[in-house]
């Protein structure tokens, strides 16, 4: 029972750390998914705008500028408003957005009819039990009606007329990002580099490059979270399997006791316990990979909005990790193990 709950104990570890990774990765995948999802080439935002996160700092007119262009054929600007968690409401001119990227495929319902209606992805009316005609209460400080539920992966989750958002917000004539569509797509890098001169310090990418910013490498505050999680993960480890570990030496002290007097040094005694310990270490690893398909299960039943996904690369480094922690744990009862007196221990009762 002990070595199944040190087992469990680090397994638990290993999945939370695999479990809080997946959760960050599977957020970044679904961003550059939704962003794809608009059938842009190029982004268009803010000079202050961080990589994760929006400022509504924009002037609108960029759009009709940018439109200008000769290689242009389309673009449109979105406003991006934080509603709370990693909620946020999109406000899209529906006619611009549609010939940008062919427009949102309805589940049920339909587009903005009335000044209080809304639209949803599918994912969103999942996570908060609505239906179309259901209401949407307090955001932005009032209650919305359900008119659309979409198909998820195009540009956000909860969407506004863009107008009345901007009114709503005190963001009049105001942007986040703008959507650019090229005539050709093979010259995006050049009418990147053209926008650049041409568009003042705006941050402007392709999208492919938006994608290959958007990782946890790229990202120092969620990398150093997830360095301080594995952290906290491998103390967890180490201090469940020093308390077991304790415990079995005291168990033991006759067998180690009769082992010293048949010759084995000390040396041989923290061996033996040291790779009883990396053995746990790796088998509680490996529950913890497992665990980590059921607790994503249960995420996408529960908070499917909370997109998580397994990452098989960091697995190596949390069978490590587990079991660089059980050695920790395990170092000081080795060492009591190893110096035990062989007369005093076989006579332990």
């Amino acid at each position: 029972m002990r070595t199944a709950l040190s087992v469990v104990g680090i397994g638990v570890s290993v999945a939370m750390v695999l479990t809080l990774v997946g959760v960050s990765q599977g957020m970044l995948q679904e961003s550059v998914r939704q962003k794809r999802g608009t059938g842009a080439d190029i982004m268009i935002r803010p000079s202050g705008a961080a990589l994760i996160g929006f400022s509504a700092d924009m002037t609108a007119k960029v759009v009709p500028v940018v439109r200008e262009f000769p290689e242009v054929a389309l673009a449109a600007g979105t406003l991006v408003v934080p509603i709370g968690g990693v909620n946020s409401v999109t406000g899209v001119n529906l006619d611009e957005f549609g010939q940008l990227s062919g427009g949102f495929r309805y589940i049920d319902g339909g587009p903005f009819r009335n000044p209080d209606d809304v639209i949803i992805d599918d994912v969103m009316a999942k996570t908060e039990n609505l239906h179309v005609g259901d209401t949407l209460k307090n955001m932005l400080n009032r209650n919305w009606h359900v008119c659309g539920i979409v198909e998820p992966g195009k540009l956000a989750r909860i969407f506004l007329p863009l107008p009345l958002l901007q009114e709503l917000t005190g963001n009049t004539n105001k942007v986040t990002v703008v959507y650019v569509k090229l005539k050709d797509p093979s010259k995006t890098d050049a009418v990147v580099n053209e926008f650049k001169q041409r568009l003042g310090d705006l941050k402007i990418y392709s999208m492919e490059e938006f994608a290959s910013l958007l990782s946890i490498d790229n990202i120092p505050m969620l990398k150093t979270f997830i360095r301080v999680v594995i952290g906290l993960g491998i103390i967890f480890g180490a201090v469940t399997v020093s308390l077991a570990m304790y415990t079995a030496v005291l168990e033991r002290t006759r067998e180690i006791g009769i082992l010293k007097a048949l010759g084995a040094s000390p040396a041989y005694i923290l061996r033996l316990l040291l790779a009883e310990t990396a053995l746990l270490g790796a088998i509680g690893a490996l529950v913890g990979i497992a665990f980590t398909y059921a607790t994503r299960s249960l995420m996408n039943e529960f908070v499917p909005s909370m997109t998580t996904v397994i990452v098989p690369e960091l697995w190596p480094i949390a069978i490590c990790a587990a079991i660089a922690g059980a050695l920790i744990g395990a170092i000081y009862p080795g060492l009591k193990a190893a110096k035990q007196d062989a007369i005093e221990a076989i006579a332990y009762d």
